[in-house]
């Protein structure tokens, strides 16, 4: 059996921290795993960011509602189920995950969960697991499941270095550069593409 395993954000839908920003107007904000190799730096960042603004939960869901699936994604992801299998790997938050999932036909995520208070502060956040996307991929491998991965950040690399193959998505120059061995493709149809050629690929067990 193969799948596949994809980011969200940045391949699926836009990155929320950056709508965020561009609803609220507070630059900061654009800072994402693009940037951070530190997720854990980067998180207590924006939880302090949010707090300094007064912002909680209900500001944030109240801007990911009026977030679309990025263009030509929905119909992807129906071409790409039609195939194979698709799990996405994120390290978003169920909390936020929910709306998107609804607007791509409701493919299975693995994802984190927030912390947060009854009037929707948010005080942190708790992993689904420590290094979840590379060890989602391990343990499907372990099943004798072959994987495709693909992503477009640094929080990617573990993930796609760990599957039976995978490539980089519409990811960053500095990203590129500093992987210069994973191949990188820029839409849909050549993702497809790589991963048709995946799925066709005998396997030798």
């Amino acid at each position: 059996m193969r799948l596949v395993c994809l980011d969200l954000e940045g391949v699926l839908v836009p990155e929320i921290w950056i709508a965020f920003s561009q609803a609220t107007g507070i630059s900061a904000f654009r800072r994402t795993t693009r940037d951070e190799p530190d997720y854990d730096a980067l998180m207590r960042f924006r939880i302090g960011l949010l707090e300094q603004h007064g912002l909680g939960l209900r500001d944030l869901t109240r801007v990911i509602a009026l977030i679309e699936p990025l263009a030509g994604a929905l119909q992807f992801t129906r071409s790409l189920r039609a195939r194979t299998q698709l799990i996405i790997l994120s390290d978003t938050y169920e909390e936020f995950a929910a709306p998107l999932m609804a607007k791509l036909d409701y493919p299975t995520i693995f994802c984190n969960s927030l912390v947060a208070t009854s009037e929707g502060k948010i005080t942190g956040y708790k992993l689904r697991q420590q290094d979840g996307k590379r060890a989602a991929v391990a343990a499907l491998k372990s099943l004798n499941i072959a994987v495709f991965a693909a992503g477009d950040s640094f929080n990617d690399l573990a993930m796609i270095r760990e599957a039976d193959r995978g490539c980089l998505f519409r990811a960053p120059e500095a990203i590129r550069e500093a992987q210069q061995d994973l191949p990188c493709v820029d839409t849909y149809t050549d993702l497809l593409t790589e991963i048709e050629d995946f799925l066709n690929t005998r396997r030798v067990f």
